[in-house]
């Protein structure tokens, strides 16, 4: 049996209306293509009130996962509860720490998320942010690969994440982002401010829209011939640069 089967979900149009209402976590929502009864209208609205991403897939896809009568619809629940920024961000300043965040721009594969997320969890990161659509979710796989450590790490989970950006910006954030065009090493960036790391898609990297709001643009030196690092990788290589300058700070005991 696949492992998404695993998860847990509901199915049924009234009964994920209900669930949404009374505050389940729901990781991602399945909706038949052509379906457009009241019915569906109003659960795609109770969704889009409540946050929760929507998928619109082939009947096909659904029937993957049970073929009980699911009326075109079948809702994932979150395997975790996520967060907002709004919310972590004034409790980390409350606190006393100088907060430190990683932004996923379009991280899609399971594993490379997990990885990050280990790392994440290590180096002390407060919480990660990603977008609602077009970036992998937390789900049993995804736990699974960070070896547990998005049971621990905080995800903040953004409908626009150019918003939560600004957000983190007007919260006196450097935003640093990697890029192969104009960047400097990334050694050469302060990151002993409350900081947020964005790394992007590795097919695409980080958005324009998410890029230009970048404080600083970082890259790694590479020397070989595939000139290509790993998200994750290159997403442990900077994380470590900002432990290890908050170390000789002295904001961190080693």
């Amino acid at each position: 049996m696949n492992d998404r089967h695993k998860e847990q979900y509901i199915f049924g149009i009234r009964a994920i209306i209900e669930a949404i209402q009374a505050g389940k976590e729901i990781d991602r929502l399945y909706v038949k293509k052509d379906m457009g009864s009241d019915l569906s209208r109003e659960l795609l609205d109770v969704a889009r009130t409540h946050g929760v991403p929507v998928q619109r897939v082939p009947i096909e896809r659904i029937n993957r996962i049970t073929r009980k009568n699911h009326q075109g619809a079948l809702a994932i629940l979150a395997t975790v509860s996520y967060y907002k920024v709004e919310q972590i961000v004034p409790m980390l300043f409350e606190s006393g720490d100088n907060p430190f965040l990683v932004v996923l721009d379009g991280v899609t594969d399971m594993r490379n998320f997990g990885a990050i997320a280990r790392t994440c969890d290590c180096a002390g990161v407060n919480a990660i942010v990603i977008p609602e659509h077009g970036s992998a979710t937390v789900n049993a796989d995804a736990i699974k690969t960070s070896a547990g450590a998005l049971n621990y790490v905080p995800v903040c989970r953004e409908r626009n994440l150019v918003d939560a950006i600004r957000y983190l910006k007007n919260s006196g954030f450097v935003i640093v982002g990697t890029s192969d065009k104009n960047a400097v090493n990334y050694t050469r960036v302060d990151y002993t401010v409350p900081v947020a790391v964005v790394l992007g898609a590795e097919d695409r990297g980080i958005s324009p829209e998410v890029m230009r709001l970048c404080d600083n643009r970082v890259a790694i030196p590479e020397f070989g011939h595939i000139n290509s690092l790993n998200v994750s990788v290159a997403g442990g290589i900077i994380l470590y640069e900002v432990v290890r300058q908050r170390l000789d700070d002295n904001q961190i005991v080693d």
